[in-house]
């Protein structure tokens, strides 16, 4: 069905993926695994006959009998792609049923059938829905449903649960193993690796160095072990017991009198799943957005709905997807200094020197600061939107999901980076064995409301209610 060939791909004189091989057998599962920059997403493109701008590519690439390069991709509908973000593949003027039956008619499909395969309603209330009105793991399945409707040989599945909760993932774990299609699944997340896949490549550096089927139970060389096993540190509890953050009956949108607070130098995790309100909660907190009853304060000072840049400074947002949250046209070092020159008035000059030390101090050096946004991998984007946040001089760090999309070795990194920050850490996690690892107190919250609240290791472990989410222990 699919096999992939002395695959090499060099742009500007550096290799991205350096002789890379595998076969795929129809209806079979291979996941490519791999840190940051290991040549993944390089080498799943290539099968949809794209590479990177100016680049030199050798090898060979087949796809249901068919030779497949950049001057002959494959058939419309051949290879399906689900990217790592639904969201930016979707049209948002455009309602659900408008466009899967234009799909379909260009096909000659079933939606009704696709829509069956995906887990997706297929009533007309879902099918007159926009995107941005279903969550985000129904717009994850419902891009999966676009790429049935076109009848593939093999989907491209580029992190398919990134930032979905644990129930969330073993949806969409199922939905993959039961399509009876060939399925290349790039992902950081090893469990789904582990449940979905018949064969695992490990990449490093753009070179196959390990591949088989018992890569994640048994691995041979050092890199895999080292990709399997990574865990970040775990931290003792620091924080003290005064309330720096303080929370109060708030209300927004979804959320419904929540009430909590947050020690000076407690590190809380907000878990709960998709939907569930964590991210609402967490933009209030930053003044990202404004809710309608309750009250938020700093220091036992009120926090205005709308905030002065005095205000924003003292609590900071991470966003989820980095790459989006920077502007693409500008270097990285200038884009964190401009957070100390808005926010704490520094010049110019004293704000770049001092965004080259914190970038530094993260693990980027001059020349990658000096980069554009694109030219950097996840785990030093991340890196890199840290530094940003921190050159505000935050009371409060808010990181949403920042490590969902990262390798284990790369997460594990970011972690210990935030467990060593002097700062008051929120984060918001589907990730439980992530909560387990970093967080002093958990904070569960299910349609709106604050279900459960209390220090990480009796909450997580002997919960007095129902998490709604698998123990962390994995």
């Amino acid at each position: 069905m699919l096999h992939v060939d002395d695959l090499t791909v060099t742009v500007a004189g550096r290799t991205l993926v350096d002789r890379v091989g595998f076969t795929l057998p129809a209806a079979r599962t291979l996941a490519l695994v791999g840190a940051s920059g290991s040549g993944k997403t390089t080498t799943a493109l290539a099968l949809l006959g794209e590479h990177p701008p100016g680049a030199r590519v050798t090898g060979r690439v087949t796809v249901a009998g068919r030779h497949v390069s950049a001057v002959q991709p494959p058939p419309p509908g051949t290879v399906g792609f689900i990217p790592q973000h639904p969201a930016t593949v979707l049209n948002p003027v455009l309602r659900v049923g408008t466009v899967l039956r234009q799909i379909a008619a260009r096909h000659g499909t079933s939606v009704p059938e696709a829509l069956r395969k995906a887990r997706l309603p297929r009533d007309r209330d879902f099918l007159r829905r926009f995107p941005h009105q279903l969550s985000g793991g129904q717009q994850q399945r419902l891009v999966l449903a676009h790429t049935l409707l076109a009848g593939p040989s093999v989907i491209v599945a580029d992190e398919p649960t990134t930032g979905q909760d644990a129930v969330t993932r073993a949806e969409v774990a199922a939905e993959l193993s039961g399509l009876g299609i060939a399925v290349v699944l790039l992902s950081h997340d090893l469990d789904l690796v582990r449940d979905l896949a018949d064969q695992v490549v490990v990449l490093k550096d753009g070179r196959v160095v390990e591949s088989g089927p018992t890569v994640m139970d048994r691995p041979r060389t050092a890199y895999a072990r080292a990709l399997v096993t990574a865990r970040p540190r775990v931290p003792e509890p620091r924080a003290e017991p005064v309330a720096l953050l303080e929370i109060e009956d708030l209300g927004a949108g979804i959320l419904r009198e929540v009430t909590l607070d947050v020690a000076r130098g407690e590190r809380l995790a907000v878990v709960g799943r998709s939907g569930s309100g964590k991210t609402t909660l967490a933009r209030c907190v930053a003044g990202l957005r404004p809710w309608s009853s309750g009250a938020v304060r700093l220091a036992g000072r009120p926090l205005p709905r709308r905030r002065d840049r005095a205000d924003l400074a003292r609590v900071q947002y991470v966003f989820q997807n980095a790459l989006a949250s920077f502007d693409p046209y500008r270097a990285v070092v200038d884009q964190a200094a401009r957070t100390a020159v808005r926010l704490r008035a520094l010049p110019v000059p004293a704000a770049r020197r001092e965004a080259v030390e914190t970038l530094a101090a993260l693990g980027l050096d001059h020349d990658t600061a000096r980069r554009r946004p694109h030219a950097l991998s996840g785990g030093e984007l991340q890196r890199a939107a840290l530094a940003r946040a921190l050159l505000a001089r935050p009371d409060v760090l808010i990181c949403d999901e920042i490590t969902s999309g990262l390798d284990p070795v790369t997460q594990a990194e970011v972690l210990d980076l935030l467990t060593a920050l002097d700062v008051t850490l929120i984060v918001i996690s589907h990730d439980l064995a992530l909560a387990a690892r970093i967080a002093d107190r958990v904070a569960v919250v299910h349609d709106g409301r604050l279900i459960e609240h209390g220090p990480a290791g009796r909450l997580l472990h002997r919960p007095a209610g129902r998490l709604l989410l698998p123990a962390p222990d994995r």
